[in-house]
């Protein structure tokens, strides 16, 4: 599933490409897509129409546009300021999805989901989604710390990279868990965009083992992972992400190559680069947790 980077990759290239254009048609073409939004297909298409797209935000592994309306498009400083009791298309990509920008006359993508054509007659916006796991839907969006999100995600964390994350108020509620350090990463409600590949990378920086209980954190260790996170996080976004195979691509359909520098997760059977271990495997959660058992012992108490 994309992560923060990815998804940040995402919205960077939907606010470049598609921000500040007004919703002239929408055309949902497998309505699991559009499950979320209650009232169906045809409200989903109809209430788009005329929508004037006035920013592209994230928090987490959430991405949504802000609307507008098409006579607001001359006025786009202010339709641009976040405002609770708004509306906004929410997207989460699931497993397999993607936000392209394509010409109109590119043919279509075998798994596209929805599309959104626009009143200057130029690229498409279009949700292609092979798995159907993710989704797009309309929202309210409520005031949450002093800014506006879309109501299904009032209760996400914060993540690293956004102003609102308090550092030292995740540390305190980490050490105050009675849980494993990795799934206290993996908690959106504590700390949000954090997914396998860089809750295992955050914690071989931080030379923490996955099962380490988070009671047993001392402030530095937990401040110090806290760091790791945002590093990996940074650099991992630096490269464009990650990708391990056509699913996670940018709009243009551009992969990520933060693949290269990862340096445990899926790497089970060779040599860590900072000790020469060899780097294992655990089965973590339904899933797998990668460590450098030379850089990450197994602690007492282990916290499976």
């Amino acid at each position: 599933m994309p992560e923060l980077p990815e998804v940040e990759v995402i919205r960077r290239g939907v606010a470049a490409y598609a921000v500040e254009r007004t919703v002239v048609e929408t055309e949902v073409l497998h309505p699991r897509a559009v499950r979320k939004h209650g009232a169906g297909a045809g409200d989903f298409s109809t209430r788009l129409a005329g929508r004037h797209l006035t920013a592209a935000r994230r928090r987490g592994k959430y991405l949504w546009l802000e609307l507008g309306d098409a006579a607001q498009a001359a006025a786009s400083a202010v339709a641009a300021s976040p405002q609770a009791g708004g509306e906004a298309l929410l997207t989460h990509l699931g497993m397999s999805g993607q936000l392209r920008v394509q010409p109109a006359h590119v043919p279509d993508e075998k798994h596209l989901r929805v599309r959104l054509r626009f009143d200057d007659g130029g690229d498409e916006l279009r949700f292609v989604d092979q798995r159907t796991f993710g989704g797009l839907s309309l929202t309210a969006l409520v005031d949450v710390g002093g800014r506006a999100v879309p109501e299904p995600i009032a209760h996400i964390a914060p993540d690293p990279l956004e102003p609102a994350f308090d550092r030292e108020a995740v540390v305190e509620a980490m050490r105050a868990r009675r849980t494993g350090v990795k799934r206290a990463l993996l908690d959106q409600s504590l700390i949000s965009g954090i997914g396998n590949i860089y809750a295992d990378e955050a914690l071989w920086r931080a030379k923490l083992h996955w099962a380490r209980p988070t009671a047993t954190l001392t402030r530095p260790e937990a401040r110090g992972l806290l760091d790791a996170v945002a590093d990996v996080l940074g650099d991992a976004l630096q490269a464009g992400g990650t990708s391990f195979d056509a699913l996670y691509v940018n709009v243009n359909g551009e992969s990520g190559y933060f693949g290269r520098s990862l340096a445990v997760y899926g790497q089970s059977g060779r040599e860590c680069s900072a000790c020469g271990a060899t780097v294992r495997r655990d089965t973590f959660m339904n899933r797998s947790s990668y460590t450098c058992p030379g850089c990450q012992p197994v602690p007492r108490n282990a916290h499976w």
